[in-house]
């Protein structure tokens, strides 16, 4: 069930991005290193109800539902039981390949993370090497009475962009860095809804108790089968895309 009514979505609690100052860097080898981030203020009641691994996992879900659809749907996500690939509407057009997430949660602290493998936009040096691309939600003493606050980051880190490698860095920088970190932003923003969309595998689905670790080793539920998130919706792509048909017949016919 929702955290929210869908039909009246409302902001429980207040999100303010915080990223470091240096949020996108390079090292000396050519890989990247991209930090967004996020304070989250809300009810401390409503934290602790939240602070489950069935709700860890729920956000990673939450993320990749929203970068299917501020894509329009034409970025995918494809769950398997050993990685999740990032595609442009279907394979073979795998743009991010990663290994199945691992979990880790405690009383102050939880993190999702998922493995680099391979992908189109993957340089050959990032293949199964050790970049990976995190949630790390962060739990702070209460600013006051009854108000909780969390700090949440979205990393990803060594990791070799292809278009870097062959084009160049100011290049990436430009294009596919900027639309990471507007996306990202998009996303931490989101959170404020407390609106988590339900897990496609359901690993965590009866959750234990929030003070004791747990990793992928110890799942709930099996994810044997794969899944398929995102929907494109194509009557919205295709009136775009008459609409941008109309205009450049519209600019030809006024040369």
């Amino acid at each position: 069930m929702k955290l929210l009514n869908r039909q009246e979505v409302r902001r429980i609690a207040e999100a303010v991005i915080r990223d470091p100052e240096e949020h996108t860097t390079f090292d000396e080898r050519g890989a990247v290193r991209s930090v967004q981030a996020a304070d989250l203020t809300l009810p401390a009641d409503e934290l602790e109800a939240l602070w489950t691994p069935m709700n860890l996992e729920r956000l990673a879900r939450t993320y990749w539902k929203y970068l299917s659809r501020v894509s329009l749907g034409l970025f995918r996500v494809v769950y398997t039981p050993t990685e999740r690939a990032v595609v442009l509407v279907m394979r073979p057009f795998v743009l991010l390949r990663f290994r199945a997430p691992e979990y880790s949660i405690d009383r102050d602290r939880g993190i999702v993370r998922w493995r680099i493998r391979d992908g189109l936009l993957v340089a050959q040096e990032g293949h199964d090497a050790d970049g990976f691309l995190e949630i790390d939600v962060t739990r702070f003493p209460e600013a006051e009475p009854g108000r909780a606050r969390v700090h949440v980051e979205v990393e990803i880190a060594s990791f070799y962009p292809a278009i870097a490698f062959r084009i160049a860095r100011w290049f990436y920088a430009n294009t596919q860095s900027r639309i990471h970190v507007l996306v990202t932003h998009g996303f931490l923003r989101s959170l404020a809804r407390l609106d988590l969309e339900e897990s496609a595998v359901g690993h965590f689905a009866e959750p234990p108790r929030a003070d004791v670790a747990v990793h992928p080793s110890s799942p709930a539920a099996s994810d044997a089968e794969t899944v398929n998130v995102g929907d494109t919706p194509w009557a919205v792509v295709g009136a775009l895309a008459a609409a941008v048909a109309v205009g450049v017949a519209l600019a030809l016919r006024r040369r």
